[in-house]
């Protein structure tokens, strides 16, 4: 393959999917860390790497998200839907979140049938549910719920926290154009749900789409993130 085929988007994808498995070698060995400083009791040194770990997750999550738009974009994406357990996939999504849980020692909860099933692609929800969980973990006060129900032939799927909730400004923006604004006091891009936003809406029905919101309220009195899937 000659110099001039390789697009510069093809070349970022690659360099991403590189930096992405690096951060995950660095996650890994900075858990391990924060676990041998919760073992000794060192609280101060524990809170420390919370922070940092945080931050990869973060990190690992975006360029997750950065690698699946790039596929999106493509129409390489092999969308895969199929009926799933759906208490399963919140289930792994958590376990995922565990760690991080257990460090800042929150209060998790998961409200969903065990006989409740849907037709989705499970990596994508997945990755939808890590979003929230991570969001939900760095704004929550010290409680968390993730919640399914069908209503109206909708799966509706909410993770909710008992934090500030999300600011008015946010509240009035389509989620799902979230990407063409930075916060340049905190650094956020709107990646996270404008992934989300794109997700939800590959899953079509009976002519109708998944959708992405937010709000404020739910049993916590925090930010609620809530996809429907038809």
């Amino acid at each position: 393959m000659s110099t001039e085929e390789i697009s510069f988007a093809d070349l970022m994808a690659s360099s991403v999917h590189d930096m992405k498995n690096s951060v995950n070698v660095q996650v890994h060995a900075l858990e391990k860390i924060a676990r041998e400083a919760q073992a000794h009791g060192d609280a101060e040194a524990l809170a420390g790497l919370v922070n940092v770990i945080a931050q990869a997750h973060r990190m690992n999550a975006n360029l997750m998200h950065l690698l699946s738009l790039y596929k999106f974009g493509k129409s390489i994406y092999p969308l895969d839907v199929a009926e799933n357990s759906v208490l399963e996939v919140i289930e792994e999504a958590v376990l995922q979140t565990r760690s991080m849980i257990d460090f800042k020692g929150l209060t998790i909860e998961v409200d969903c049938a065990p006989h409740c099933y849907w037709f989705f692609d499970r990596d994508l929800i997945t990755g939808v549910l890590l979003n929230a969980l991570n969001n939900a973990v760095n704004y929550t006060h010290d409680r968390i719920r993730v919640a399914a129900i069908v209503q109206q032939q909708r799966l509706v799927l909410r993770v909710e926290d008992n934090g500030r909730g999300y600011p008015p400004s946010m509240l009035h923006t389509d989620v799902g154009q979230a990407k063409k604004g930075v916060d340049f006091f905190s650094g956020s891009t709107g990646l996270g749900f404008y992934f989300s936003s794109q997700v939800a809406g590959l899953h079509h029905n009976n002519g109708c789409s998944g959708t992405l919101t937010i709000e404020n309220g739910g049993q916590f009195g925090g930010g609620c993130f809530v996809v429907q899937l038809p």
